[in-house]
């Protein structure tokens, strides 16, 4: 009966957001409509606002009733390769008292979750999978893996599944509805939206409470709530793995094989136990906004130690046992899910030298761009950093990339010249052959001399940082060990490499022409638009979904924030701002009243990174 309240309730929250967008536009055209009659000429404004408003909602309401479930992801798990998965899921469903689910599915997240396929709003069954990750077959036991399957079989025995479709299409319609109607009836429907969201909220973390309740009973109290203390502790394992090996290279444009692409995870786990068992000594999170749809973890933990505690045997085998030809699964899941383009595909030993080196040419080259600009010259080089530190001018490179240059030296004696200096010296020095990265999956530095020890580039960094008195024995040594000076220089022009959205605005005019404008971390990319206001929110979705902001950056203007002088608020509403340019131009960007953004707030933001280059302007 709780599924069925709970189905009940969302159903009551969608169809009171209805009501509620109904009443208020009736009450803005009631509004329009009596200052009419008395005569007032605004009436009229009032009146077609809410038409039209009304009529933008009806057209959104329509488009997410017709919106398709995402299809099934990852790769099929047949009984034939996986038969003891298999054996293990009917015997968990069996206790969960629930029907086995039609198809077990292989996907690459840190995760595993279930789904139905459910009809009539969740009163006709549908088709149930199994989505299970590969890092839990490769990180967790046999125990373990049963624990987070019988969670997620815990959510089709009490009926979750079926809310699913009920929940999934309120988000949508609150979602779209705040979206796309503004004014004062764009505030009203983002507040129920809101309590609507704390509503359904709220009901998904009870029903994990309930699933965490069918793992105790199948594993223990033990192994449950241990293995939700390690889920979080592989989590911050996942991340670092994608973000220090994976992110490097594929902004390069690299990849690691099919074959190597997931499987290095494991290599991962295996190299760092011992900073993975420092973070399992930390206490589960207890961490948990109102909006999240599981409790934290350390709440979760406190519910099951409530729970009865039957006496389970441990099964410590790996729980990829479970499953045949793992290896060959991994690639082809790899393939499966993983957008390479045009990438080279490398093995780990050459793919990690290759990114490491490809990101240090991209930090140096930022450096090496001001020093041209100071210089004068088309392209600057590590010569260049040194002839203008020896002319005591290295103060005039700092400013020019924004760092302080008069800022206090760290607990380890660092500058911001001493940093400037090591990240060019690391390009410089495997440039000339002097040192090298190389592929490791442990904590030692993979910066390492031609012997394999590693190479202690402070020394070096310090005597640049001192400026004139150090930078000619710098240039003395560097010559010593092979470097090139005027070889090592800027590679490239500025990109957006590594760079997120910020934020985005539609129809901003530059001179006489309309542009789609996306903030940058980095820098602002501009699109020729249509002079067409009503559409500018939607273009500004799809263009910020259609390739990353390094890919649109490539192919469209794009002004990196290094090229920018000064900035300044020419007036506050509409939004207008000016850049100046190292080049001498100026870029005046004006929003108007119409103007869509891509969120909230946007405009705003494009105003602070124009305070933001006036309160510290750069290169002056």
């Amino acid at each position: 009966m709780k599924t069925t309240y709970r189905a009940l309730l969302c159903l009551a929250l969608i169809a009171g957001f209805y009501v509620t967008a109904a009443l208020v536009f009736l009450g803005i055209l009631a509004v329009g409509v009596a200052l009419i009659s008395s005569g007032h000429t605004i009436g009229a404004k009032l009146a077609i606002f809410a038409l039209a408003a009304a009529f933008g909602f009806v057209v959104t309401m329509r488009k997410v009733s017709k919106a398709q479930t995402h299809e099934p992801t990852g790769v099929v798990l047949t009984r034939e390769a996986a038969p003891e998965l298999w054996a293990t899921v009917e015997e968990l469903a069996s206790a969960a008292r629930t029907s086995v689910p039609r198809e077990i599915r292989l996907v690459h997240d840190l995760n595993a979750f279930v789904s139905e396929d459910a009809r009539a709003l969740g009163l006709v069954a549908g088709t149930r999978r199994l989505y299970v990750g590969l890092p839990l077959l490769q990180a967790l036991d046999v125990a373990q893996l049963r624990s987070v399957l019988a969670h997620e079989l815990g959510h089709y025995s009490h009926g979750h599944t079926r809310l699913a479709p009920i929940a999934y299409r309120g988000r949508q319609a609150v979602g779209a509805a705040a979206a796309e109607v503004t004014g004062v009836a764009g505030w009203v429907l983002r507040g129920y939206g809101r309590l609507y969201l704390l509503a359904s909220a709220a009901i998904s973390r009870r029903q994990e409470l309930e699933a965490d309740a069918v793992s105790v009973q199948v594993a223990g109290r033990e192994v449950a709530a241990g293995t939700l203390h390690e889920l979080e502790v592989l989590s911050v394992a996942w991340r670092f793995y994608f973000d220090r090996y994976v992110s490097d290279a594929w902004e390069a444009g690299l990849a690691p094989t099919s074959d190597e692409f997931f499987s290095g995870f494991a290599a991962l786990l295996a190299a760092r136990r011992d900073e993975l068992d420092r973070l399992r000594t930390l206490a589960p999170s207890d961490e948990q906004a109102r909006w999240d749809s599981h409790p934290s973890t350390a709440a979760r933990v406190a519910a099951m130690e409530l729970a009865e505690n039957p006496v389970v045997p441990r099964d410590t085998r790996p729980a990829g046992t479970l499953v045949r030809d793992l290896p060959a699964l991994t690639g082809m899941l790899a393939e499966a899910v993983v957008r390479y383009a045009d990438r080279e595909r490398l093995p780990w030993h050459e793919l990690t030298p290759r990114a490491r080196a490809a990101s240090a040419q991209h930090t140096a080259d930022i450096v090496f761009r001001a020093v041209g600009r100071r210089l004068g010259v088309e392209v600057g080089s590590l010569a260049g950093l040194l002839d203008l530190t020896e002319q005591g001018r290295l103060d005039e490179v700092l400013l020019d990339l924004g760092m302080d240059a008069a800022a206090d030296p760290d607990e380890t004696g660092a500058t911001p010249a001493t940093a400037v200096w090591e990240a060019v010296l690391r390009c410089a020095l495997v440039e000339g052959g002097a040192a090298r990265w190389e592929h490791r999956w442990d904590a030692r530095d993979p910066f390492v001399g031609p012997d394999g020890a590693p190479f202690d580039l402070r020394p070096l960094a310090l005597l640049g940082g001192q400026g004139p008195s150090g930078a000619s024995e710098l240039r003395a040594q560097l010559v010593a060990l092979g470097v090139e000076l005027d070889a090592v220089a800027a590679s490239a022009e500025a990109d957006a490499r590594g760079a997120a959205v910020v934020a985005g605005v539609a129809n901003v005019v530059v001179g006489r022409d309309h542009f789609d404008l996306l903030v940058l971390t980095h820098g602002l990319v501009l699109v020729p638009c249509p002079k067409r206001y009503q559409e500018g929110r939607k273009r500004l979705r799809a263009l910020a979904a259609s390739a990353s902001p390094a890919e649109l950056a490539a192919r469209s203007w794009f002004v990196p924030f290094e090229d920018v002088v000064a900035g300044r608020v020419t007036r506050r509403f509409p939004v207008r701002v000016a850049f100046d340019l190292h080049d001498g131009t100026t870029l005046a960007l004006t929003t108007k009243l119409d103007s869509q953004e891509l969120a909230s707030g946007s405009s705003l933001a494009l105003a602070d990174v124009a305070k933001r280059f006036a309160a510290q302007p750069v290169g002056a």
